[in-house]
């Protein structure tokens, strides 16, 4: 039986509340993952070639602990700065936050990230107004875009987090628990803004529970492949060609 096509504008934009329960759950399908874990797991290499699996965790944390405290997050902006020399500013305040955390075992990674993960997702939730509405640069694909703090903490966060849940699944071997609702939801809303970045007609379908079938205008390329694959295609983690070379921020 042939999936119903969505046309890629009648995909909603995610809103603060739906948003805020996307956070939750991610934080907490990331925080159930990484327990999960062994002790030959967190050496093990991941599709970012920096980082170890401990190392992303360590990163992960550190975002979180930036999501729930002011001084935490305008630190890391500062010293990532430094950090990032001729580099974007986020590759940055990744690295510092690994090095400042890197003391940590395993299992105080655990500890730590049981306990900030829902407090980071409700600190998020409950962002003023005023904080969402202000703007900052961020390169993507070498192009210097002005972004909402809302988006950041809305769509970017989540999105992060659902892609190192992936990672960490793909380089440890544990399940990745998918979901239409949750995952299809994420997966989605990337769709339809990669449509929106490059305004070509296509059909996309996208195998999987986190998947679908999308169209924008007639004709154009016809893709088929899986959501994850996707996903980690238009992060940079898998190479695309065609509309598939078009990033999308995780």
């Amino acid at each position: 039986m042939s999936l119903m096509a969505t046309h890629v504008e009648e995909v909603p934009a995610l809103d603060r509340a739906e948003a805020a329960v996307l956070a939750a759950a991610e934080n907490a399908r990331l925080v159930e993952l990484v327990t999960s874990l062994d002790a030959e797991d967190w050496a093990r290499p991941t599709d970012c070639p920096a980082w170890d699996v401990r190392a992303m965790t360590l990163h992960v944390l550190g975002a979180m602990d930036g999501h729930v405290s002011v001084r935490e997050f305008v630190h890391q902006m500062r010293a990532g700065k430094k950090a990032a020399g001729d580099r974007p500013d986020i590759d940055g305040m990744t690295e510092v936050q690994v090095r400042e955390r890197d003391h940590l075992r395993p299992r105080e990674i655990v500890a730590q990230l049981t306990e900030i993960a829902p407090r980071a997702a409700r600190a998020r939730a409950k962002l003023p107004a005023p904080l969402r509405r202000l703007t900052f640069p961020v390169e993507v694909a070498g192009v210097t875009e002005k972004w909402r703090v809302g988006y950041l903490f809305d769509v970017i966060l989540t999105r992060d987090t659902w892609m190192h849940r992936v990672d960490l699944s793909r380089a440890t071997g544990r399940p990745l628990e998918l979901t239409p609702d949750h995952d299809g939801r994420i997966v989605a809303d990337v769709v339809a803004e990669w449509a929106r970045r490059h305004g070509q007609p296509f059909t996309l379908t996208l195998g999987g529970p986190a998947g679908g079938v999308f169209t924008q205008g007639t004709a154009g390329e016809q893709i088929t492949m899986d959501a994850v694959e996707f996903a980690r295609t238009l992060s940079g983690r898998a190479p695309g060609t065609g509309l598939l070379s078009q990033a999308v921020p995780f």
